[in-house]
């Protein structure tokens, strides 16, 4: 990283950390998997060889939906492809298109695995496109522009995201003469949102989407506002009972200590801040930042949520104090460092830009129930609409995901009108609470598994993978045969008759 870039980013955490919200707790980010940042363990990687994915840049529209001078403005977009496996245009082989989402492209590369692992069976072209105004696809030339002010970021939604991925593959099909060749988009967690959307919303160009862990119901009050903690405390709750009631009584404990004769600076001392704490609530978000984390990315066979509370049990059994099992919970997932840093949960470089849709369109109403292992904080609009204000100087529009995309009554809707979606999701996975969990025709299809934790379908197979996550592929994968089977038959008696 640059020193240019190391000081926008340092820019951006102070400007977002003097504007955290006054409420107690922030909504966790989505992201399709954990990038592993705050382990200290070495991580293994089976990465596809950069020699065989090839980078392009596309001419992106600024503004699909405008016709004002402004609006024809270009930027470049970044994708990827991989042609390894493709039988060609003349076979009409399929297309597989990953959808970026809120990071940078470069990580899905090196995490996303599900595209490459099937590739070769059904002998797919690979396109990995990026989301704009993440990692290299940045309008206004620079990322300090576009992040300037509400004027810049107001392009930054979802719809232009999709209306950028529909130029892109026609425009990918139209170069390698791919008429002919079926299209399935794949995303996980937003970029899964973005895939059965596209799916609704441009029909005629992909013929299927596989939304991984796409809580598309987390919106106005489809969904219950405590369904994601009320998983994270579950999750907790089956692997330890003791660990489960000794984070759920630290709470307490820490404002007991916070409120006595420099209590702030008692704590600071005890879990090693690398800088004094000025409140509570930096520390609890800390924790609260590495409890959800844990639960939502709990992947095999490492099980975060065991080590979190491996670190409690085992200090329990050296008949520790309670605040001595927290910061033991903090040693066994971060590493035993020299000190902690409140704010590392705050530090990828895209949280300003996922900030911006949070306080425009994606709003999730999350919240914390009186009976978790959290102290209560239930969501509050009025709290919420006023710190976006005072970020961004817009205000939330929390209704417009369902009036624009839908979401109200989903099975009653889209078992006639849509199809061709597989919604998948992990029960482990707090965000399941918002995803589609039930079948809604023949064709939209929900695929769950009791174990299973946040996108964890569509990453890289490994050998060591459960019988039920390889279970879980291949249902996946016997889905979209049949639905490129389908077309293929459909495209023959087409072929078949007469023209207009």
């Amino acid at each position: 990283m640059s020193s240019i870039q190391i000081l926008l980013s340092v820019f951006f955490l102070i400007i977002f950390s003097s504007c955290l919200p006054t409420t107690q707790y922030k909504i966790p980010k989505l992201g399709a998997f954990q990038k592993n940042i705050h382990r200290t363990e070495p991580q293994t990687s089976s990465k596809s060889s950069s020699k065989d994915l090839v980078m392009f840049y596309y001419t992106q529209t600024l503004d699909h939906f405008n016709y004002k001078p402004e609006s024809y403005t270009t930027f470049r977009q970044r994708y990827v492809i991989d042609f390894r496996y493709w039988g060609g245009a003349n076979t009409s082989a399929p297309i597989f298109v990953f959808f970026g989402a809120e990071e940078d492209l470069d990580d899905d590369l090196d995490a996303i695995g599900f595209l490459s692992d099937n590739a070769p069976h059904f002998k797919a072209l690979l396109i990995y496109i990026e989301h704009r105004y993440y990692g290299k696809s940045i309008p206004f030339g620079s990322r300090k522009e576009a992040l300037k002010n509400a004027e810049t970021l107001g392009y930054l939604n979802s719809a232009q995201a999709m209306a950028d991925y529909a130029a892109v593959i026609m425009h990918l099909k139209k170069k390698y003469s791919a008429k002919n060749s079926p299209v399935i988009v794949i995303g996980g967690s937003y970029g899964g949102m973005l895939t059965s959307w596209f799916r609704l919303k441009y029909p005629h160009i992909a013929l299927g989407a596989l939304a991984s862990s796409a809580p598309i119901l987390y919106f106005d009050d489809i969904a219950p506002q405590e369904g994601y903690y009320s998983i994270v405390t579950k999750d907790f709750k089956e692997t330890s009972e003791s660990c489960y009631n000794t984070i759920r009584k630290s709470w307490g404990e820490i404002e007991k200590i916070a409120s006595k004769p420099n209590g702030l600076s008692i704590l600071s001392k005890k879990f090693k801040t690398c800088f004094p704490l000025n409140r509570t609530f930096e520390l609890e978000d800390f924790l609260d930042s590495i409890y959800f984390e844990a639960a939502q990315y709990d992947y095999p066979p490492e099980f975060p949520v065991s080590i979190v509370c491996g670190g409690i049990n085992k200090a329990s059994a050296a008949r520790t104090d309670i605040l001595d099992r927290i910061l033991a919970v903090v040693v066994a997932y971060m590493g035993n460092r020299s000190c902690y840093d409140m704010n590392e949960f705050n530090y990828p470089d895209a949280i300003y830009e996922w900030r911006w849709q949070t306080c425009s369109e994606i709003v999730m109403p999350i919240g914390h129930e009186s009976n978790s292992m959290f102290p209560p904080a239930p969501f509050n609009l009025n709290d919420y609409i006023k710190d976006c204000k005072s970020l961004f100087g817009v205000l939330p529009q929390p209704h417009w995901i369902t009036t624009y995309y839908g979401g109200h009554d989903i099975k009653l809707i889209l078992q006639r009108f849509g199809s061709n979606i597989i919604f998948s999701n992990g029960l482990r996975d707090p965000y399941s609470s918002g995803g589609v969990l039930n079948n809604i025709s023949y064709s939209i299809v929900a695929v769950s598994t009791v174990n299973g934790s946040h996108c964890l379908d569509i990453q890289r197979a490994s050998p060591s993978d459960p019988h039920w996550l390889v279970m879980q592929r291949k249902i996946e994968v016997k889905i979209i045969e049949g639905w490129i089977s389908k077309y293929y038959t459909d495209l023959l008696e087409v072929k078949d008759q007469t023209p207009f």
